[in-house]
C-alpha cells in the first residue's frame, strides 16, 4: 500500500467508525478463505460487515470517535464486524465463534461502552431490532383485539341464546 492508499483506508475505516451501533473486534486464527466468505455472507445478510484492516491504520482511524478506547485491543490478526444495528455484528460473530474454534471474539464496543467477550456474547443474546419491533407491535395489536373481542361477546351470545330456543323449538 502506498501513502494515498493508507490515506483512503483510515478515511474509510472513520466513516464506517462514525456511523455503526457496534463494533466486534475478532481475532482470526487461521480461518480459510471459504470459511472467511462465508462469515461475510452472513454479515452482509444481517447488514452487517467485515473487515480485515492493519492494526495501525484501525487505530489511526479510530481516533476522535466514540470507539477510540478499542485501539487497545488491536494486537494480532484481527478483524472488524461492525453494523448499524446494535445486536447483528454480535450475533453473528458469535453464531460463527461456536461453530468454529478459529474465529476468536476478542471483545468490541457499542457506543462508548467499551465490551469484553462476555458483553460482546450477552449482547449477542438480545433480540435484534426487528424482532422487537415485531414485538412491540404485538403488543400494541393484542389490546385492539381484546377489545373487539369483549365488544362482539355480548352480541355473540345473544345469536347463541337464540340459536338454543330455535333449536328446541324445531324439536
Amino acid at each position: 500500500m502506498d501513502r494515498s492508499q493508507k490515506t483512503e483506508s483510515v478515511a474509510q475505516l472513520n466513516a464506517m467508525f462514525n456511523e455503526v451501533g457496534v463494533v466486534v473486534i475478532t481475532r482470526n486464527l487461521g480461518l480459510s478463505v471459504a470459511q472467511s466468505t462465508d462469515l461475510r455472507q452472513k454479515m452482509r445478510e444481517a447488514d452487517a460487515s467485515y473487515k480485515v484492516a492493519k492494526n495501525r491504520l484501525a487505530k489511526l482511524a479510530l481516533k476522535d470517535t466514540e470507539y477510540e478506547d478499542l485501539s487497545d485491543m488491536l494486537t494480532g490478526p484481527t478483524a472488524l464486524a461492525s453494523s448499524v444495528d446494535p445486536v447483528a455484528a454480535a450475533k453473528v460473530a458469535v453464531d460463527f465463534a461456536k461453530t468454529n474454534d478459529k474465529l476468536e471474539i476478542v471483545g468490541g464496543a457499542m457506543g462508548g461502552q467499551l465490551l469484553d467477550e462476555a458483553g460482546i456474547k450477552a449482547l449477542a443474546s438480545m433480540p435484534s431490532l426487528d424482532e422487537l419491533r415485531g414485538t412491540i407491535v404485538g403488543l400494541i395489536n393484542a389490546p385492539a383485539t381484546k377489545i373487539v373481542r369483549t365488544v362482539n361477546e355480548p352480541a355473540a351470545k345473544l345469536a347463541r341464546v337464540f340459536g338454543a330456543y330455535g333449536a328446541k323449538e324445531a324439536a
